[in-house]
């Protein structure tokens, strides 16, 4: 495997975990960039007890999980969203609007209640692969999704 394959494979999925439980885009971008270059570094050593997807994002979860330890300072939440086409001016307000609820809602939860909805539902990983990924039981794993799920559903409410 080359590393320009490697960055092609696994950069988006990477900098997605990265996101959000930095909450930082820069942030987010440095984390994925030290992933990649710490699984390249890492590549001999992987022994093939996961997916190299799963062992990767392992590497990304626990590289930004590092990074928030030494900024102990709070982050900007960087959820927003331009309008684009012919939208009516109440209809993106609104998006935006329910947007950044919803960043704000996911920002209320733990880092790694944050990275178990977005391996789940973005990345729409195993529930195994998550523990993998995490280091923590499968049973851990669909217990903080379900009460992340359950969090955000109670703090979207007015948005249904």
């Amino acid at each position: 495997m080359t590393f320009e394959q490697l960055v092609t494979d696994h950069s988006a999925a990477v900098y997605r975990v990265a996101r959000a439980i930095v909450r930082d885009h820069s942030l987010a971008e440095d984390v994925t960039q030290d992933t990649l270059i710490k699984a390249w570094r890492a590549l001999p050593r992987f022994r093939g007890e996961s997916s190299l997807r799963t062992w990767v994002l392992r590497i990304a979860n626990n590289t930004a999980i590092s990074m928030l330890r030494r900024r102990r300072e709070e982050l900007r939440p960087p959820w927003s969203l331009q309008a684009t086409g012919r939208e009516d001016t109440a209809a993106t307000v609104e998006r935006s609007m329910a947007i950044e609820q919803f960043g704000e809602s996911l920002a209320e939860l733990d880092p790694s209640s944050r990275a178990i909805i977005v391996l789940r539902e973005v990345e729409d990983m195993a529930y195994d692969d998550i523990a993998s990924v995490l280091n923590i039981s499968t049973p851990t794993v669909r217990t903080r999704l379900f009460r992340a799920r359950r969090t955000l559903a109670k703090s979207l409410e007015a948005w249904r």
